[in-house]
């Protein structure tokens, strides 16, 4: 919290939360399936409890860019998974780790 308003770290530190800024962060950047969110020089708190550590972030702008997602066929995937005895979601991976090649995809999620 820049300017330290002290009302509301009072008010956390009542919860038992304590809250502290982290200095000298350059960057954040948050990554999905299928995007990239680049956030530079935020503004970063984290409350710390019992439970855990929430990490706020603020910042005036952000860029945001579409990560590209290979597509793999519904019978490839398949084949990957009875070959391999795996998930879907697992398959995916590898046909993505092997750039598509089914062979080299099974042999990585059989270990050899």
């Amino acid at each position: 919290m820049r300017g330290g308003n002290r009302q509301a770290r009072r008010m956390f530190e009542r919860m038992g939360i304590d809250m502290k800024e982290v200095p000298n962060v350059q960057e954040v950047l948050i990554r999905t399936d299928r995007r990239e969110i680049v956030i530079d020089k935020p503004q970063v708190s984290e409350m710390a409890s019992k439970e855990g550590k929430i990490f706020t972030v603020t910042a005036d702008s952000y860029d945001e860019r579409e990560l590209e997602v290979p597509v793999f066929s519904e019978e490839d995937v398949q084949l990957v998974c009875d070959q391999a005895g795996v998930d879907a979601e697992r398959a995916k991976e590898a046909l993505a780790e092997s750039d598509g090649e089914l062979a080299r995809a099974i042999m990585l999620l059989k270990g050899g």
